[in-house]
């Protein structure tokens, strides 16, 4: 992602900043290769990457659910991840039932987040592709404003894909400023009238652009998932429950298809061992960074329990940070180590 500087720091153009990086992600929805399925209690961790240290805990199985804290000097991002799905035959909708609310330090402000559903096209037979028909609707909490962004459906011979437009409204629910582009390409913004339409003398500024990918990349990854995906990312002491760890994400980066393949199907029958030692002491699944809540929200597509970050990652991270016994640690020697 890339946001255009030169921004007054006002609401509305905190707004759009905010709007841009949420249609951000779906460039790299493009990307229709299937992930491994990710193992209970595994996570991801970035600490003080560009300022910004990152925890993500898989807290369910079935269903599956993701939990993820971000935070630098001037935000704190949580989101809790589950999806319900719809099988077509030689489709699938996917509808994100989950809550995402970013908070802005300086003023207190909240943002909550509600994407779009997901069709994945041509399951079975065709050239499998993604798109993201419908409104995402992101609000500040704290003054009532809006922004409503409607993703185009892909008509025939593509007509229409990738488009997305829409409006800031303010708390009267009067259009402020209009916006519109592609999320595979840029994103543009102009001040408009009550009716919706350009204001006389203003003009058409881009907020956000993709930002360059790899050329010719076997994997269809975008630079920041490449190094998120390194190991010279990874922090010191690194959890021995992270993704990066996972021997079947490694065989596949090293190119060996039949061992990640192997791998895959022992991490999962080791999950599955590990699910039936747990029931029979009668014991249930604890995450470590995350704290389920009495919360249950309403999205558009069901009921979401909602998961607190509890804080004991900061303090993880902070104890490790202050030793300095574990700057020799190789950790690609860590044994990938998810449950408890």
């Amino acid at each position: 992602m890339s946001l255009m500087l030169g921004l007054s720091d006002d609401g509305w153009k905190v707004f759009l900043n905010a709007a841009s990086w949420a249609i951000s992600v779906y460039y790299a929805y493009q990307r229709t290769w299937k992930p491994f399925n990710p193992i209970l209690g595994e996570t991801y961790e970035m600490a003080n990457h560009e300022g910004i240290t990152f925890i993500a805990e898989q807290v369910s199985h079935h269903p599956p659910m993701s939990v993820g804290h971000a935070e630098n000097e001037h935000f704190t991002y949580d989101v809790t991840s589950k999806l319900k799905t719809k099988f077509l035959g030689n489709s699938l909708d996917v509808y994100p039932v989950g809550r995402t609310r970013v908070t802005l330090k300086k003023d207190g402000v909240v943002l909550d987040l509600v994407p779009p559903p997901t069709k994945v096209n041509n399951l079975i037979f065709g050239r499998t592709w993604v798109d993201s028909p419908g409104e995402m609707i992101m609000t500040n909490l704290t003054t009532g404003d809006k922004v409503v962004l409607y993703f185009q459906p892909c008509g025939w011979f593509g007509a229409g894909r990738y488009e997305v437009d829409g409006y800031v409204y303010n708390a009267a629910e009067e259009p402020k400023i209009l916006m519109t582009g592609k999320w595979n390409e840029s994103m543009s913004y102009q001040p408009c009238d009550l009716d919706g339409e350009p204001l006389p003398g203003t003009e058409m500024k881009e907020v956000w652009h993709v930002a360059d990918v790899p050329q010719n990349d076997k994997y269809q990854y975008t630079c920041f998932a490449h190094k998120i995906n390194s190991f010279d990312t990874a922090p010191k002491k690194l959890l021995a429950s992270d993704s990066r760890l996972r021997p079947d994400r490694y065989a596949l980066e090293k190119g060996d298809m039949s061992k990640a393949g192997a791998e895959k199907s022992s991490l999962e029958e080791r999950q599955r061992a590990e699910k039936r030692t747990r029931e029979a002491k009668g014991h249930q699944f604890t995450p470590r960074w995350f704290d389920l809540t009495e919360e249950v929200t309403s999205t558009p597509w069901g009921d979401l329990e909602i998961y607190r970050f509890n804080g004991k990652y900061s303090e993880h991270r902070a104890a490790v940070e202050s030793s300095g016994s574990v700057d020799e640690i190789d950790v690609k020697s860590i044994e990938f180590n998810p449950w408890q």
